[in-house]
């Protein structure tokens, strides 16, 4: 975490685009602006973050395993609770329940 949160502050700092190559779903989702997904050599999608984990169950389709609180989400939404897949972090998540709840913006409240 130390490597990407300085990762993220050059980013910052610097308006520079920086490229990262992971396995890793979680990871991409706290770090990234925009995800490029590739399998097989080809790119699959390729979009803001929140766009991307909008599709988790194509995502999961093609192997990649989707942050914990996207499937819980996708959980949901299969249940019948239409409040949106594209939780990718615990704080957009929190936005969205609260947003669904009339409270957008009283996180922490």
């Amino acid at each position: 975490d130390k490597i990407f949160a300085r990762v993220k502050e050059y980013q910052k700092a610097t308006g520079s685009t920086v490229i990262i190559v992971s396995h890793s779903m979680e990871d991409m989702a706290r770090m990234a602006d925009r995800v490029l997904v590739m399998a097989e050599g080809q790119v699959k999608m390729f979009d803001r973050v929140e766009k991307v984990y909008a599709h988790g169950e194509e995502l999961s389709a093609i192997g990649l395993n989707v942050p914990q609180i996207t499937r819980i989400f996708m959980g949901l939404h299969a249940r019948g609770l239409l409040i949106g897949e594209n939780a990718y972090t615990v704080d957009a998540a929190e936005e969205i329940l609260l947003k669904a709840l009339g409270k957008a913006g009283d996180a922490h409240a």
